[in-house]
Protein backbone atom coordinates (compact mmCIF):
# COMPACT_ATOMS: atom_id res chain seq x y z
CA UNK A 1 0.00 0.00 0.00
CA UNK A 2 1.14 3.66 -0.64
CA UNK A 3 0.22 6.85 0.76
CA UNK A 4 1.09 10.17 -1.80
CA UNK A 5 1.17 13.05 -1.21
CA UNK A 6 1.70 16.17 -3.46
CA UNK A 7 3.21 19.60 -3.42
CA UNK A 8 4.42 22.57 -5.09
CA UNK A 9 1.13 24.15 -6.44
CA UNK A 10 0.86 27.81 -6.20
CA UNK A 11 -0.49 30.83 -8.47
CA UNK A 12 1.91 31.39 -11.08
CA UNK A 13 1.66 33.84 -14.13
CA UNK A 14 1.14 32.33 -17.78
CA UNK A 15 4.22 31.05 -19.47
CA UNK A 16 6.07 30.72 -16.20
CA UNK A 17 7.20 27.20 -14.90
CA UNK A 18 6.24 25.31 -12.13
CA UNK A 19 7.89 22.00 -10.59
CA UNK A 20 5.05 19.60 -8.46
CA UNK A 21 6.36 16.94 -6.59
CA UNK A 22 4.81 13.70 -4.83
CA UNK A 23 6.42 12.13 -1.80
CA UNK A 24 5.26 8.29 -1.64
CA UNK A 25 5.35 6.42 1.69
CA UNK A 26 5.02 2.79 1.91
CA UNK A 27 6.25 -0.56 0.40
CA UNK A 28 7.24 -1.09 -3.65
CA UNK A 29 7.14 2.05 -4.72
CA UNK A 30 9.57 0.72 -7.53
CA UNK A 31 6.96 -1.44 -8.56
CA UNK A 32 4.50 0.80 -9.81
CA UNK A 33 3.61 2.99 -12.56
CA UNK A 34 2.94 6.20 -11.79
CA UNK A 35 0.63 9.59 -13.05
CA UNK A 36 -0.03 12.84 -13.02
CA UNK A 37 -3.86 13.95 -13.53
CA UNK A 38 -5.60 17.17 -12.98
CA UNK A 39 -9.29 18.37 -12.42
CA UNK A 40 -10.07 21.44 -13.39
CA UNK A 41 -13.24 23.63 -11.65
CA UNK A 42 -16.12 22.00 -13.26
CA UNK A 43 -14.81 19.71 -15.43
CA UNK A 44 -13.68 15.99 -14.95
CA UNK A 45 -10.49 14.68 -14.02
CA UNK A 46 -8.18 14.38 -16.86
CA UNK A 47 -4.87 12.28 -17.54
CA UNK A 48 -1.91 14.58 -17.45
CA UNK A 49 1.30 12.17 -17.79
CA UNK A 50 2.86 9.05 -16.75
CA UNK A 51 5.67 6.88 -16.08
CA UNK A 52 6.73 3.26 -16.17
CA UNK A 53 7.92 1.25 -12.51
CA UNK A 54 11.52 2.15 -13.86
CA UNK A 55 11.25 5.04 -15.64
CA UNK A 56 11.81 3.58 -19.17
CA UNK A 57 8.76 5.06 -20.50
CA UNK A 58 6.62 7.83 -20.08
CA UNK A 59 3.61 8.94 -21.64
CA UNK A 60 1.55 12.46 -22.31
CA UNK A 61 -1.81 14.16 -22.93
CA UNK A 62 -1.53 15.98 -25.85
CA UNK A 63 -2.05 18.84 -24.50
CA UNK A 64 1.05 18.92 -22.55
CA UNK A 65 3.15 17.32 -25.01
CA UNK A 66 6.72 18.85 -24.84
CA UNK A 67 5.87 21.30 -22.23
CA UNK A 68 5.64 19.39 -19.18
CA UNK A 69 8.02 16.47 -18.24
CA UNK A 70 7.38 13.61 -15.83
CA UNK A 71 10.08 12.03 -14.02
CA UNK A 72 10.38 9.80 -10.69
CA UNK A 73 13.33 8.62 -8.40
CA UNK A 74 13.22 5.47 -6.80
CA UNK A 75 15.71 5.83 -4.24
CA UNK A 76 14.38 8.73 -2.59
CA UNK A 77 10.33 7.23 -3.45
CA UNK A 78 9.55 10.77 -5.52
CA UNK A 79 7.57 11.55 -8.43
CA UNK A 80 8.07 14.64 -10.16
CA UNK A 81 6.02 17.03 -12.79
CA UNK A 82 8.37 19.67 -14.58
CA UNK A 83 5.76 21.94 -15.88
CA UNK A 84 7.05 24.69 -18.37
CA UNK A 85 5.45 27.51 -20.74
CA UNK A 86 2.32 27.69 -18.30
CA UNK A 87 -1.26 28.40 -20.13
CA UNK A 88 -4.40 29.64 -17.77
CA UNK A 89 -5.93 26.51 -19.51
CA UNK A 90 -3.39 24.84 -16.95
CA UNK A 91 -5.06 25.88 -13.87
CA UNK A 92 -6.69 22.97 -12.31
CA UNK A 93 -5.71 20.57 -8.93
CA UNK A 94 -2.82 18.21 -10.12
CA UNK A 95 -3.06 14.71 -8.32
CA UNK A 96 -0.77 11.66 -8.27
CA UNK A 97 -1.76 8.49 -8.80
CA UNK A 98 -0.17 5.13 -8.35
CA UNK A 99 -0.86 1.44 -9.82
CA UNK A 100 0.78 -1.75 -8.90
CA UNK A 101 2.44 -2.40 -12.23
CA UNK A 102 6.23 -3.93 -12.15
CA UNK A 103 6.28 -4.67 -16.14
CA UNK A 104 6.64 -3.46 -19.18
CA UNK A 105 2.83 -3.23 -20.10
CA UNK A 106 1.28 -0.63 -21.89
CA UNK A 107 0.96 2.83 -19.47
CA UNK A 108 -3.08 4.01 -18.95
CA UNK A 109 -4.03 6.93 -19.57
CA UNK A 110 -7.61 5.92 -17.37
CA UNK A 111 -8.10 7.03 -13.66
CA UNK A 112 -9.83 3.95 -13.29
CA UNK A 113 -6.35 1.96 -13.54
CA UNK A 114 -4.75 3.69 -10.58
CA UNK A 115 -5.29 2.28 -7.22
CA UNK A 116 -3.39 5.13 -4.98
CA UNK A 117 -4.04 8.90 -4.94
CA UNK A 118 -3.02 11.97 -3.44
CA UNK A 119 -4.61 14.67 -1.72
CA UNK A 120 -4.00 17.06 -4.78
CA UNK A 121 -1.90 20.58 -4.86
CA UNK A 122 -3.78 23.52 -6.84
CA UNK A 123 -1.90 25.27 -9.68
CA UNK A 124 -3.57 28.69 -10.97
CA UNK A 125 -2.34 30.04 -14.02
CA UNK A 126 -2.32 33.71 -14.18
CA UNK A 127 -3.14 35.54 -17.66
Amino acid sequence: QLQLAESGGTVVQAGGSLRLECAASGRAFDSHALAWFRQAPGKDREFVAAIRWNGDATSYAESVKGRFTISRDNAKNMLTLQTNRLTPEDTAVYFCAAAFKPNSGRLSNDAKSYTYWGQGTQVIVSS
